[in-house]
């Protein structure tokens, strides 16, 4: 047939065997060199059976083209026809790899290599390599001959002849003769050198594990001694000079490019250490100043080329350093922050795409199987193979993995590699992304055996499996902690016991006996609830190791679960929705406050969840919602003391809200990592308190004047915040600074009217202050006239008598943060318009007054500093801390108050920031002081949140410290850089604050 009909047909034929350019092939068919053969159905059904038909036919032509003549040509044509395997392997090698279709069209002869498979060729070790490289004389001729050898490993693996761990141990086992190779060269220039010392090659990373990639850096370790009779320094630089030879052979790029990297950077010192050590000087680097990410590399160390005895002995020294590296303080938390900065350092836009470092990647296997390595190895010699699947396979033989999950993270591992080796086939260029294209996924889906629609397959099982990893990741470390104290199946493999307390001891347990009781409590038995926990505790585990107190979190925990154990909803919360169970985890390890709070009602987990819109979630409420919520339980009670303590009640609860949100913004999730607004945290806690502290005292002068007077209370009475409380920026474990005003009823005698009030006030501070499993809230009022000395409760007449005739400078200056907080409004109104003239005076402050202040504020530093604290880490009293700040704020608004209306707030950052806009202080200044501000108010609420109690230093205790630590944004082992952070910013105040408030 011919013409238009033949076309069709052909074209349809084409697109059957899975040609994309049917116009393209149709003319490479029709070409000289395959003509001949191109009715033959064998070919055809060959190419669509390959990767990419288009691809594998272009190379299939191309090779042709290169034969030396028409007589090759032919020969090598009839091959492909006639013999099946040469057939497969070549047009498979043609339709995966475009550069090794290139290399052989540079060297048509090379196909050859393919012709005949001897069964001791199946899986050639590296004496055979070495063999198929022994020709080469020059790095010209090794890069070809290791290009020849890397052709057969690869017709292997796309054939599926060797699986993908065995192509990964061939490669490496190719690196390994090519090491040895460029070593023969590198000695053969240089002979002098050679004879002068010994030098050993260490192979490191995927090479050492023997499961290299197609395309890798190979990671080496050099070590060198004398020969006999040699200077050693003199030896040292000959086995440098080798070494560098050795590396630059592999390295540069020739006519044919060049073959690997070598990198040394692994060695002692990375780049900055020497090229070559001797086995003494490696050894006196790890036993001092190693890290914990260098013994964790020398899992892989193999001696592979050199003087293999004595790369041995140098294995043979620091293996059991490798094997205590799981002793060394923070070493858990090194390996996972290790592996973070990993993801971090990924570009956003390839994070998805990442097959080796991103989530879910090659990588997390690694790593978890190195860290149970680590950490079980040093009783286990079972478990020391520095091949990563071997090492799984042993982890799951000895009870440390579930053998299930072993099976699922293998496959994952194995798919993963593969998806791996295919992408680097293609170009022979180092890659770890899934390609984007539509043509490179399907090629890439087809390689992997997924024909039916490629592309959407291959998405589908690699999502798949990186989920696996992902989930597998968090839950192999600690799933097996499980086992050693629950009900296993029979046969099922068990953490022994002191397995699984050496496991606690590394990720950070101080009390692993403890742990693991509270363990066998939570996860023993066949009950639904046991089985739920089961499912829970291997992340919640990890969690808790991420933070300072991990023992803590596990016994809050456990403290938690006894109380809600049969409530049908608690545990359906923690599994069903994400973010409670992590939310719950770094609330009951962050410290104190937040666990005590939730252990007096622990249905307040509820609110860990993602929220109804009814009052869960973490979301602060505002004072309305909550003066309606405290004043409607005031209106149910049968009397005054109901009243308060349902007010009580409900500011418990929203005092866990607070400190939970505070706790899980400071730390982040794995959602939402930890990257705060320290300022926005500081004035969402400061907001919260002080308007649930408001609304409490609403609610307990209502219930107070219900209960002695019905709704007629003989004087009008209003409360006024003042300090912290006055300007929204109260601590947890802040006292409620205030005011007590009143005014008699018309026809009330004042006697009568002072007698009530004050019944008022005694009675508010008592119900308070009642013991009971709600925090107290105590009421300060030493900031009134005449302090302690004066009456606690004043007319408004008497406030307005006083502040006439004998106010004081520094009453003034304390009323700056008065605001009306609870109680009756036109006379909160009437008293803030008495004090406006007082805090913001017509002129500012005379001279005097300045002065006064400025001495006040000398002798409150000198008196008042407790004995013994350091006052540089003091964040009320010490050097650019809290009163620093507010001083300057404030000296700001009683100068210029009356002028500038901006200035006219109780909060210190809003002031600060009109201070700003007012040009009474440059930005940069500005800056520096809201960031110590912020920074010391942070120390504040972290110190409770952690202790439990208020303070205005750092803890002493090195858990506490790290704790703080934790919350403001360090990680384990970080603590003095926080302390040294803080001295740098509260001096930087400081200098600022000597300027504005000291200086005119």
């Amino acid at each position: 047939m011919t013409g238009p009909g033949r076309r069709s047909s052909t074209f349809t034929r084409l697109l059957r065997h899975g040609f994309t350019d049917p116009s393209a092939a149709e003319r490479l068919l029709d070409s000289a060199e395959v003509a001949p053969v191109r009715n033959d159905p064998v070919l055809l059904e060959a190419l669509g059976a390959t990767a990419d038909p288009d691809l594998a036919l272009l190379g299939l032509v191309r090779l042709l083209e290169a034969q030396p003549g028409a007589t090759a040509r032919r020969e090598l044509l009839d091959t492909v026809i006639a013999a099946k395997p040469l057939r497969d392997r070549l047009l498979g090698v043609l339709g995966a790899s475009a550069a090794l279709a290139d290399h052989l069209a540079r060297h048509p002869r090379d196909w050859e290599v393919l012709v005949t498979y001897e069964p001791r060729d199946l899986h050639p070790g590296v004496e055979e390599f070495e063999r198929g490289l022994a020709g080469a004389t020059d790095p010209v001729s090794l890069r070809v001959a290791y290009r020849r050898c890397l052709l057969s490993i690869a017709a292997r693996d796309v054939n599926g002849t060797t699986a993908v761990a065995e192509t990964a141990a061939e490669l490496a086992d190719l690196a390994t003769a090519t090491l040895r190779a460029a070593l023969a060269l590198a000695k053969a220039a240089a002979p002098d050198d050679a004879a002068a010392c010994r030098l050993a090659v260490i192979a490191m990373g995927k090479c050492g594990g023997h499961e290299l990639n197609y395309v890798s850096d190979v990671d080496v370790i050099f070590v060198g001694d004398a020969a006999d009779g040699a200077d050693e320094a003199k030896a040292l630089k000959s086995a440098t000079r080798l070494a560098s030879h050795m590396m630059r052979i592999c390295s540069e790029t020739t006519v044919e490019g060049s073959i690997w990297p070598v990198d040394a950077n692994l060695r002692p010192e990375g780049r900055n250490g020497p090229l070559v050590r001797t086995p003494s000087s490696h050894l006196a680097y790890y036993q001092r100043w190693a890290k914990t990410w260098e013994f964790q590399a020398l899992l892989k160390a193999r001696p592979v080329a050199g003087d293999l005895e004595l790369g041995e002995e140098y294995v043979a020294a620091v293996g059991p350093l490798v094997w205590k590296a799981a002793e060394r303080e923070n070493f858990v938390a090194d390996v996972q922050k290790m592996r973070r900065r990993v993801v971090e350092n990924i570009p956003a836009a390839e994070v998805e795409r990442e097959l080796k470092l991103g989530p879910g990647g090659l990588r997390d296997v690694e790593f978890a199987v190195q860290l149970l390595q680590l950490v079980h190895g040093r009783t286990d010699p079972s478990l020391r193979s520095g091949t990563t699947l071997d090492a799984l396979q042993a982890l799951a033989a000895g009870g440390y993995v579930g053998r299930a999950d072993a099976v699922q993270l293998d496959e994952a591992y194995r798919f993963l590699r593969d998806m791996e080796h295919r992408i680097q086939l293609y170009r022979l260029r180092r890659s770890h992304l899934v390609p984007e294209g539509e043509a490179d996924l399907r090629r890439l889906g087809r390689s992997l055996g997924l024909r039916a629609d490629p592309v959407a397959e291959l998405t589908r099982e690699w999502k798949r499996h990186t989920a696996v990893v992902r989930r597998l990741h968090e839950k192999i470390f600690y799933r097996p902690l499980l086992d050693a104290v629950a009900q296993l199946a029979p046969g099922e493999a068990r953490l022994r016991p002191e397995a699984a307390r050496e496991r606690l001891v590394a990720l950070g347990y101080a009390d692993p006996a403890a742990a693991l009781r509270h363990l066998e409590a939570l996860a023993s038995g066949v009950s639904r609830k046991a089985a739920i926990q089961r499912t829970l505790l291997p992340v919640l585990l990890g969690w808790f190791a991420d933070s300072a107190d991990p023992d803590a979190g596990l016994l809050n925990f456990r403290k938690v679960s006894d109380a809600l154990g049969k409530t049908p909803w608690y545990l359906r919360l923690l599994r069903d929705e994400g973010a409670a169970a992590e939310n719950l985890a770094r609330v009951l390890s962050a410290g104190r406050l937040a666990p005590d709070l939730l252990m007096r009602a622990p249905e307040a987990v509820a609110l860990l969840g993602e929220g109804d819109g009814g009052g869960g979630g973490l979301e602060p409420r505002g004072r309305a919602h909550l003066e309606q919520e405290i004043l409607a339980a005031v209106r149910r009670a049968e009397n005054a003391a109901q009243g308060v303590t349902a007010a009580r009640g409900v500011r418990r609860r929203e005092l866990f809200r607070t400190a939970a949100a505070d706790i899980v913004d400071s730390y982040g999730t794995e959602a939402n990592p930890a990257e705060p607004d320290q300022g926005a945290l500081v004035d969402r806690v400061g907001g919260a308190v002080s308007d649930l502290t408001a609304a409490t005292l609403a609610g307990t002068l209502r219930a107070v004047v219900r209960e002695g007077w019905g709704d007629t209370l003989p004087t009008r009475f209003a409360i006024i915040g003042m300090g912290r409380f006055g300007g929204h920026e109260l601590g947890y474990g802040s006292d409620a600074d205030v005011l007590f005003v009143h005014e008699p009823q018309e026809g009330v005698e004042e006697r009568e009217a002072a007698e009530a009030a004050n019944k008022v006030v005694a009675e508010m501070r008592r119900l308070l202050q009642l013991p009971s499993a709600d925090p107290p809230l105590l009421i300060d009022a030493d900031l009134r006239p005449e302090g302690k000395s004066g009456p606690l409760v004043r007319t408004l007449k008497s406030y307005e008598a006083y502040y006439r005739r004998w106010s004081l400078t520094w009453e003034s200056h304390a009323l700056l943060r008065a605001e009306p907080v609870a109680g009756d409004e036109d006379l909160a109104r009437r008293f803030i318009e008495l004090i406006d003239p007082l805090r913001y005076p017509q002129g500012g402050l005379g001279d005097e007054a300045v002065r006064e202040i400025r001495r006040l504020k000398a002798r409150m530093e000198s008196e008042r500093l407790p004995r013994g604290a350091d006052p540089k880490l003091h964040t009320k009293l010490g050097p650019g801390g809290l009163s620093d700040v507010e001083w300057t704020v404030q000296l700001f608004q009683l100068r210029h108050g009356r002028r500038e209306p901006g200035l006219r707030t109780t909060r210190t950052r809003a002031a600060l920031a009109a201070a700003r806009e007012a040009g009474l202080v440059t930005a940069e200044d500005a800056a520096t002081l809201d960031e110590a501000w912020v920074l010391a108010t942070r120390v504040r609420n972290a110190v409770m949140l952690v202790r439990g109690r208020a303070g205005d230093t750092f803890p002493s205790d090195a858990r506490e410290l790290a704790a703080v630590g934790r919350y403001l944004g360090y990680g384990p082992g970080h603590a003095g850089d926080m302390l040294d952070a803080y001295r740098r910013t509260t001096r930087r105040a400081r200098s600022v604050v000597e300027e504005l408030f000291y200086q005119d």
